[in-house]
């Protein structure tokens, strides 16, 4: 009876000690220091929130690199090999017959605004023309002017691009450009890229020379 009594007891005090043990485990598993659903939820956006600005940063990188590719590009492709003034007369060429044309312009491409004529220029030479604060830039098209390029006329521009150097204006029709100017003194022209057609580079030199 007395060790019925005593294993009784032992058995109680047994299973106390085990849920104690049970409820600290508990206890312990949900401590403070495990991380909880919230605490990892914020983790998450941290480290998304981290990507992004990566991304981002990287993406400004890629765009200041390209900025800096156009610009290059475009300083090189407006670079100014040689420029110089002259006096220039007008024309336009279309092989009609109109006031004796006698054939398409030499380059071979047809008459055109921004076409212009030089005595000496390789042929599709790139070149900026300025006049009273208006610029045209064109490609030298045809042969000209003749003779008066030996009085120091050097180029020939087509009729728009003549008027509108003159006041801004259109000029009457193809073959006249109105405004009551035959040539245009101190012209500024910038070659920007030498063609690689017939003609020589340099400063230009009179027709035949």
């Amino acid at each position: 009876m007395q060790q019925r009594a005593i294993n009784v007891i032992l058995t109680g005090v047994t299973g106390t000690a085990l849920a104690g043990m049970l409820v600290a485990g508990v206890a312990a598993a949900s401590d403070d220091s495990a991380p909880s659903e919230q605490q990892y939820l914020s983790q998450e956006a941290g480290n998304t929130g981290t990507h992004k600005d990566a991304q981002k940063n990287s993406d400004k990188s890629s765009d200041k690199g390209d900025s800096a590719a156009d610009s290059k590009r475009k300083k090189k492709d407006s670079r100014v090999l040689l420029s110089g003034t002259t006096t220039a007369s007008y024309f336009w060429d279309d092989g009609s017959g109109v006031n004796g044309d006698t054939g398409a312009p030499a380059g071979g491409k047809p008459m055109q605004k921004g076409l212009f004529a030089s005595p000496s220029w390789p042929m599709h030479t790139k070149v900026k023309v300025s006049y009273n604060g208006r610029s045209v830039t064109g490609f030298v098209g045809d042969r000209g002017p003749g003779r008066p390029s030996h009085k120091g006329i050097m180029l020939d521009l087509d009729t728009y691009t003549f008027r509108y150097l003159l006041d801004g204006e259109k000029p009457k029709n193809k073959y006249n450009a109105g405004g009551g100017e035959g040539h245009l003194k101190g012209i500024k022209w910038e070659v920007l890229k030498w063609g690689s057609g017939a003609g020589k580079k340099g400063k230009p030199r009179p027709f035949g020379s």
